[in-house]
């Protein structure tokens, strides 16, 4: 089990020295089901295992760092962050999300050394591999960036994972098909694929009530997953195929919110087109 824990850190598109306000989606740190921040890591981690124990019985957990940045801080200060958790009871592992502009060599070289004891995924939120889409949603870094941080990990051997979003602003099908096959190409251990989400208080919900940004329809979104796993090679695990909105900050698309419907609806598309994931890299297969 995925514990999701906020670690308190920022990231350099709020705090100024790439950027300020964040991504335009982005709420609070893209961690909504995150720990509460106000609390200890400690806190946190068995808050979320109990709320999680009831769903989920028994299994052993991975440490998520979700919200933010989780690699933009001194060593130090990461050290202070995971360690306390790696020592808990049922922990098997550590799951970071950040950006690939915040790898410094020193960073690097711990991640290193989590890895060398520990399952540890370290998850790079790329979302297009469109610099202009970039730009329009306020990254503050560019795709040579991201290669360079992405080229850094796997140089090293560490699990490395790649978030896509559909249905960014400016963006057609083409496009969102074309990033999941230059990703492919690149073969990462896994891959996110998540839907926009238009949250309140966000710079792209007020795009989005100045009339300024369509979102996806769920057939549109459907048809581009199954579209995108076609492209993807069967090597790559798929983490996600959508992802959750808060339904208290959720404007648009309101059909997200049945996931499952989501979910069956690709199941049932890749049926009935007779296709799977990889079929356009690996068609031997």
């Amino acid at each position: 089990m995925k514990l999701a824990l906020n670690g308190g850190f920022t990231c350099p598109n709020i705090d100024g020295s790439r950027g300020t306000g964040g991504c335009t989606y982005c709420m609070g740190g893209s961690g909504e089901f995150a720990g509460d921040v106000n609390e200890s890591i400690l806190h946190q981690f068995e808050a979320v295992k109990e709320r999680m124990r009831s769903k989920w019985h028994e299994g052993k957990y991975i440490a998520y760092f979700q919200a933010n940045t989780n690699t933009y801080a001194p060593v130090d200060i990461l050290r202070q962050r995971f360690e306390p958790v790696l020592r808990q009871p049922g922990v098997v592992g550590l799951s970071i999300a950040t950006r690939a502009d915040c790898l410094a060599p020193d960073v690097l070289d711990y991640l290193s050394e989590l890895h060398s004891r520990t399952y540890l995924i370290v998850e790079l939120g790329l979302q297009s591999v469109y610099d202009k889409t970039g730009e329009r949603i306020n990254r503050c870094h560019t795709f040579r960036e991201f290669l360079d941080g992405y080229n850094a990990l796997m140089g090293r051997g560490i699990n490395t994972c790649v978030h896509l979003i559909d249905g960014l602003p400016g963006e057609d099908a083409e496009m969102m098909i074309n990033s999941a096959r230059v990703v492919g190409g690149l073969m990462p251990h896994c891959v996110k694929l998540h839907l926009l989400h238009v949250m309140r208080g966000t710079e792209l919900a007020r795009q989005y009530e100045r009339g300024g940004l369509r979102t996806l329809e769920r057939d549109e979104y459907i048809d581009i997953i199954v579209r995108q796993l076609e492209v993807l090679p069967q090597e790559i695990v798929i983490q996600r195929l959508t992802g959750d909105g808060g339904r208290k900050n959720l404007i648009a698309p309101l059909w997200s919110i049945k996931k499952f419907e989501v979910l069956n609806g690709i199941d049932k598309l890749m049926a009935e087109r007779d296709t799977w994931q990889g079929r356009l890299t690996n068609p031997e297969k």
